[in-house]
């Protein structure tokens, strides 16, 4: 084997690796916007995660807030809401899973599985009718003292709970906790 040959080959290899990198490269630009547009934008990731002041809140009512483009229903509940709610057997329920994000894995849809405290005076939930997504009427609405979705006719209890109507599941419950006595923060 002669010298010119050997080098030829070394020459050929370089060309080979040298038009490889160089396709490798290219490919990784042209793939990389259509990776990247999949990221959430600048918008949405500010809303992840918002901080919402109840301590006007008073008992009896709720404040509706927009969350990552939807309304959620945070509600200072009554004695005799919190009384409605547990008394419900989860037997008698359309949906007896509790919907809550808080929560690991399928739990029963009891008051308490549902609510952000231990006393249950504070549910926080997802506006959003679950038959087709109509935003339903509160404040003791309905034929269970809860939400009623005029819409198509589906009536919830004072925890959100699916009881008549066209609705498959619960309202449900999103990723929600007390920074402080009068701040809760959603997501």
């Amino acid at each position: 084997m002669s010298h010119a040959d050997d080098t030829a080959g070394t020459r050929r290899d370089f060309l080979y690796y040298a038009t490889a990198g160089a396709g490798a490269v290219t490919a990784g630009a042209a793939i990389w916007p259509l990776v990247n547009q999949m990221n959430p934008s600048a918008d949405v990731r500010a809303l992840s995660s918002i901080r919402v002041d109840v301590g006007g809140v008073a008992e009896g009512t709720q404040l509706t807030v927009q969350w990552l483009g939807k309304p959620v229903f945070v509600r200072h509940r009554t004695a005799t809401e919190i009384e409605e709610g547990r008394a419900v057997d989860v037997s008698d329920l359309i949906d007896p899973v509790a919907r809550n994000g808080n929560l690991q894995g399928e739990v029963p849809a009891t008051d308490e599985n549902r609510t952000l405290d231990e006393e249950g005076k504070w549910l926080v939930m997802m506006g959003v009718c679950t038959h087709l997504g109509c935003v339903p009427l509160g404040n003791g609405a309905g034929d269970f003292d809860g939400w009623f979705c005029p819409c198509h006719g589906s009536h919830y209890d004072t925890a959100g709970r699916i009881r008549r109507g066209p609705a498959p599941t619960n309202l449900p419950v999103p990723i929600a906790e007390f920074a402080d006595e009068t701040t809760i923060v959603l997501g």
